[in-house]
């Protein structure tokens, strides 16, 4: 019987070594987030700690967005205004900001059922592509060289930096929430 752990980086069923690794990552930054929101009523996912900051929700609608574009840029090939204008279609979510305030008023079930459906689509994908494709280098960012491993570490990377986020917006609700609860 295989032995099933989040805390093991090791080949996965129906993926390749080098995705296994990657999808082994992947799957731990997801398994961090998902415990970080399970059970959030949607007051805490809209709750924002002024008019700029992001919400929980805007967050986690980000990670699907972020991850859906990385599809359409490793996986598609589309032109570069091809990918700008499906890129135009994920917003707010992509960059979030001010614009990202009309996301609100979602189940954290029905975020983590997209984000879901995002990630099956992308394992999907994986179990199709030859190794070497995690190795072909593109033209990134500044000038430089980037491959699809590197574009997909940065797909989870953004989420778990993401993630630190959302640990500090729970912190900050729970501390409004005292602060109102003392008056």
């Amino acid at each position: 019987m295989e032995q099933n752990s989040i805390f093991l980086i090791k080949e996965k069923n129906g993926l390749k070594k080098d995705f296994s690794l990657l999808v082994s990552m992947m799957d731990y930054a997801r398994h961090t987030t998902l415990q970080e929101v399970q059970g959030l009523s949607v007051e805490e996912l809209d709750y924002r700690i002024h008019d700029e900051a992001n919400s929980i929700g805007m967050l986690l609608a980000h990670f699907d967005a972020v991850e859906k574009i990385y599809q359409a840029l490793t996986f598609e090939d589309m032109s570069d205004d091809e990918v700008e204008s499906y890129a135009d279609t994920l917003e707010p979510a992509l960059s979030l900001g001010k614009a990202g305030e009309v996301i609100k008023g979602k189940e954290v079930t029905e975020y983590l059922d997209t984000l879901s459906e995002t990630r099956s689509k992308t394992i999907s994908h994986f179990r199709e592509l030859p190794e070497d494709w995690l190795y072909e280098e593109t033209d990134w960012w500044y000038g430089e060289k980037g491959n699809n491993f590197f574009k997909w570490f940065h797909v989870f990377e953004d989420e778990i930096n993401h993630r630190g986020q959302i640990r500090m917006i729970k912190k900050l609700h729970a501390k409004t929430l005292e602060q109102e609860n003392v008056k």
